[in-house]
Parts: C-alpha cells; structure tokens; sequence
C-alpha cells in the first residue's frame, strides 16, 4: 500500500551512522520495487542479511499441468485436499498461469524454518483459522475474512493458533496494489473506493530477535526452492520505515458499490497484479429498480478466465457449489446462472454470499493433481430439463 509507516528505531536520516550501545553499527538494508524506482522501505539489522553460512538448492517448484482439455466450465471440491501442514512446504496448487499461482493450504503446523518469495508478492487469504505471521517488518494477527499481502522478498513464518484453519493461495511474479481507479495522483484512496487506508493494518509491533544459532531462510526464486543457513535470527531489525510492508485488509472492511439495476463484477475488484484482478463478493443489498433481475447476465469472458472460491453464503447464482469450492470459467464460451437462478432471483433484498473471484487475462491451466478433485459434471449443469 502507498502509504508511509515507521516501526522502532531508526536514524534521523537515512544512510548515516546508527549505532548500538557497545557502539557497533546497525546494518541498513534497503528493500523496494522497479529498481529504485518503485515503492521502498529501509530496515535496519543487528546483523548483515547477507551473512549466510550455507547455501543449497532444495527442489524445482515447477508445476505439472494436464494436457489440453475440452474448454468447458470446471469446478474443485477443494475442501476434500485434508492434508494438515505448515503455510508454505503444504500449498496445493490447482490452477495457473505464467502470471499467477492459485492454490489452498491448511496451516495448523507452525514453520519450523522462515521463507521468503523472490518472485512476487504472495496473498493468503484466510478462509477460517487464527495465528499470526512473524516477518522481518513485524508481526501481523489474522483472522478469518483477512487478505494477508506479502510483499516480494519478504522473510516470514506463519504461525498458527491450535485450530482447525485453511487459506486460499495466490503467488504472484508481480505486484499486488490496489484498483488504480480508485487512487488520486499521489496514491491516496479516493472517497468512492470501497475501502480507505484505515482498513489496511500493517505489523502490529516490532520484535527484534538478537540470539545466535541456526536458522533457515526458504527461498523461492527462479523456479526452485533454495535453502540458506544462518547463524542469526532473520528477524534481527531494530527499525524500519517506509512504503513496502506486509498488511492484512478484511473483507468485512469492504463496502460493496450497489446500483438500481445489475452492476458489472470489477465493482468488487480488490487488488490487482500483472495480468489479474482480485474481487470480493461480500454480502449486500441487491439492485432496487422496481423490476431488476438480481442474477448476473449471462456473459462472455472474451479476454479472461474467471475464478471464484467460495467461502461462505449461498451464491446466488450456482447450485451445488459448497464452501471450499473453486470453480472455473474459461474464456471463449459464455457462462451466467445455473437455471433458475435468474427467476429464482427477482423480488430478492439481499445476498449473504463471500467469495474471492480471480479473473485472469491470460488462460488458466489446471494442475495434474486437481483432477482428484473435481465435479466432473460441473460442465453439463447447465442443461435445461
């Protein structure tokens, strides 16, 4: 987020000497996008972060996706992936393309070791579960309903509370920022945004680790995972200050944009990346024209497949989606209501639906291993009786 923060200690000006106590100087490290032209922040160690012991290549990330499929709507049960892991070393993935990586995780292990994404920025979006989430800028709580933005390069571990908890994945080689339409010239949220920068909480509180001893940083970067040792805690920062950080936004801060009659999906955009956009389809009012269909039209995604995951609610919209569900809707064919829904619809004041759509402008492969997972019906719901 374009805005400025500052944790803990820092010099009066940047890049002059900072020293502790027994005199010896703090490391600055400075961290931003786009060169240095991009959004940045300066942190400051008690050690080099470049003061690694041992460095090792651990496996290739690479993703296998299936063979060309007939185009046709699909949908995952993804609630049937059980498997309880840690944050990171436990993400399955189900869809993607060369700008973006969808997948789901079930946390309920902490990280016994800190990671960082060298690609791009990551989203966890927390579909139910607590913890929290330790990072080189501080520590952030979470709840269910948060997005939880990781920006690139950022070393941090999930930590979660002892409860059953699941996330919807979403790594990125990009950056992730709000709706461009809904800032000024100098970056700050304008007064018909859904969301302002008070919904938007960075770290909490600052907690500088001194001790000594060994710690693993993961790193994903170019296609492989890599490991690297050190003797110090990663999370060694005395202060920091700037643009780039870690944040959480809820859903529940988002204020859903209403009209008379239907309004278009990019209404409930979020966030965007290269190539894509995240919405939130939140509970609201439906339209009030006297004689509006509720239901979407049915549409044709000329230029970009569409996501949703279901988080809670009753779409109204789709039959026999359950919570956990991801459907996918490719472009080249049309997509809309199952039937019924369009009747089924009018007269309706409200919806209490919540869903994370993800519509991309390059086409979406599915993950070999996705097909365990799916509605191999989903593609003929739509018959008329």
């Amino acid at each position: 987020m374009p805005f400025y923060k500052q944790m803990g200690e820092i010099p009066r000006k940047r890049h002059t000497v900072f020293r502790k106590e027994n005199g010896e100087l703090y490391r600055e490290q400075v961290m931003g996008t786009k060169g240095f032209s991009g959004i940045q922040s300066i942190l400051y160690h008690h050690h080099p972060p470049t003061a690694m012991v041992e460095s090792k290549l651990l496996n290739s990330c690479a993703v296998e996706y299936e063979e060309q499929q007939d185009l046709s709507p699909r949908h995952l049960y993804s609630h049937q992936y059980t498997e309880e892991t840690d944050a990171v070393m436990g993400r399955e993935y189900l869809l993607g393309n060369e700008d973006v990586l969808i997948g789901v995780v079930n946390p309920t292990k902490s990280m016994d070791y800190f990671y960082r994404n060298g690609d791009g920025d990551e989203v966890l979006f927390v579909h139910y579960g607590t913890g929290k989430v330790e990072s080189t800028f501080g520590t952030l709580s979470y709840k269910p309903g948060d997005y939880i933005v990781i920006p690139i390069g950022t070393i941090y571990r999930v930590v979660p509370d002892e409860v059953e908890s699941k996330m919807l994945v979403i790594e990125t080689n990009s950056w992730i920022t709000t709706p461009k339409r809904y800032r000024n010239i100098h970056g700050q949220l304008l007064e018909h945004s859904p969301f302002c920068e008070r919904d938007f909480h960075g770290p909490e509180k600052l907690e500088t680790n001194v001790e000594k001893g060994h710690f693993e940083v993961r790193t994903k970067s170019r296609g492989y995972m890599h490991s690297h040792q050190f003797s110090h805690h990663p999370l060694d920062v005395v202060g920091w200050d700037g643009y780039l950080f870690p944040y959480i936004f809820n859903v529940d801060d988002f204020e859903p944009i209403t009209g008379r009659i239907h309004m278009p999906p990019p209404i409930h955009q979020t966030f965007e990346g290269n190539n894509f956009v995240i919405c939130s389809f939140v509970p609201r009012m439906y339209d009030y024209h006297p004689e509006a269909i509720p239901a979407p039209y049915y549409h044709s995604n000329v230029d970009s497949d569409e996501v949703l995951y279901y988080v809670k609610g009753n779409f109204m919209s789709r039959k026999g989606v359950n919570e956990g569900s991801m459907t996918l809707h490719p472009s080249g064919i049309p997509h809309g209501p199952h039937p019924g829904k369009i009747e089924g619809s009018i007269g309706k004041k409200e919806t209490l639906e919540l869903a994370v759509m993800i519509d991309t402008f390059r086409p979406l492969k599915v993950v070999k291993q996705a097909r365990k997972y799916e509605q191999q019906s989903y593609k003929y719901s739509w018959k008329e009786d």
